[in-house]
């Protein structure tokens, strides 16, 4: 109800118009403008002064109302709602409930600042649940350092660390499930994943490198983005699948398995060596110690003999006829004590020579511990011969004796 009612406030005026009387006002208005024929031909009731003015008040009132509460939004937690009047930004504002001037003056955009966003390069995901594949081969062919071409599909996932600068520095795009995706993002992160293949090999990128490529990728993404102001923050990189194209797959499957033979005979070979080698090694080690050992033997018996013969020499110069004799009784001793004949010189000059046939007399001595028992008849037809011997020997010892008196 308008407060410029000549009618409120006055003597018979004891309180305000009835709801209930300006809804039925409205509503026959609104029959009028709005009826029938038959309704158009009845002639309007009679109002009273002051009436047509209440309700049209009311309604503008009620207008109002409802303008302003379209103002009212609530922000959520992990969101932002970012204000703007008539395009251009105003402010930013917290969760909770929140007002702002109705369309067309103000207007708000809510924005998700802890939702993982997920950008497909290379491919995209169709169906319930990504199910569906297919491939986008102008983003996923790129060309290595070593003129190769692989077929390499990869997604980026980033969140939100500035919603003014998301919104105003990005270009946004729909995709085939209908979600908002910003662009910047995607070609952000072809232009580096390109960048480092173009500057990687190709077994690099497709074996070996691959967690390497992903973590160099999303450095180089998150500082281009930076440089941009996109205010996004890339959470991680993921390679989806490298491989060859098609065209040559067959070629470079036979290539792989060259590979994979090359591999297992360099490691057939190193376990050969494995096993040769170390043996090699224990016997240059042994030859070593035993070279060592020889030499060590040697020296100690030069310095051994050595000292003997300073001692031999002492003795010598002491008495020098009794050394002499000693020393050649003990050269007689070690060089008959090998050998088992003895020739024995007559100084008589008749120029014969005594056979004393030792070994044949050692031979036939009497062992009591190994002559068998079963040859006592051998025994008795070589005792006569033994005999005979022994009293040649005999002879042959007083003979010598009788030529070296004087």
């Amino acid at each position: 109800m308008a407060s410029n009612d000549p009618g409120w406030g006055g003597k018979n005026n004891e309180g305000p118009p009835d709801l209930d009387e300006i809804m039925r006002d409205l509503t026959r208005r609104l029959n009028a403008l709005f009826g029938g024929k038959n309704r158009a031909s009845t002639p309007p009731p009679v109002e009273p002064p002051g009436t047509r003015r209440t309700g049209a008040g009311f309604v503008l009132a009620l207008i109002v109302l409802i303008w302003l509460g379209t103002g009212f939004y609530i922000v959520d937690q992990g969101k932002r709602g970012v204000v703007l009047r008539f395009g251009k930004h105003v402010e930013t504002t917290l969760p909770g409930p929140r007002w702002h001037m109705p369309f067309p003056i103000e207007s708000v955009h809510i924005v998700n600042l802890e939702q993982v966003r997920t950008v497909e390069v290379g491919y995209r995901s169709h169906g319930e649940g990504g199910a569906g594949r297919s491939r986008e081969f102008k983003e996923s062919l790129m060309l290595t350092d070593d003129e190769n071409i692989i077929d390499l599909q990869f997604a980026v996932q980033y969140n939100l660390k500035s919603a003014e600068d998301f919104l105003f520095n990005n270009r946004f795009s729909t995709d085939a499930a209908g979600n908002i995706e910003a662009n910047t993002v995607r070609g952000v992160a072809e232009t580096a994943i390109r960048e480092i293949v173009g500057k990687s090999r190709m077994d690099f990128v497709l074996y070996e490198g691959r967690e390497e490529i992903a973590t160099r990728a999303k450095k180089l993404i998150q500082e281009i983005l930076d440089r941009y102001q996109a205010g996004i923050n890339v959470v991680s990189v993921t390679m989806q699948n490298a491989q060859p194209p098609e065209q040559v797959q067959a070629a470079f499957d036979d290539a792989v398995k060259a590979g994979q033979d090359l591999e297992r005979q360099k490691n057939e070979g190193q376990a050969y060596a494995n096993d040769v080698i170390p043996k090699a090694r224990g016997n240059a080690a042994r030859l070593l110690e035993e070279a060592q050992a020889y030499k060590q033997r040697v020296i100690n018996e030069a310095l051994g003999n050595a000292s003997r013969f300073s001692q031999v020499l002492a003795q010598y110069e002491k008495a020098p006829q009794v050394t002499r004799q000693r020393l050649y009784l003990e050269a007689q001793e070690e060089m008959l004590s090998s050998i088992s004949k003895v020739v024995v010189d007559q100084k008589s000059g008749s120029g014969s020579l005594l056979y004393l046939p030792l070994d044949k007399l050692i031979a036939a001595s009497p062992q009591p511990a190994t002559v068998p028992a079963a040859a006592p008849a051998a025994a008795q037809a070589q005792a006569p011969a033994t005999a005979e011997a022994d009293a040649r020997t005999r002879d042959a010892f007083r003979n010598r004796d009788r030529e070296s008196r004087p």
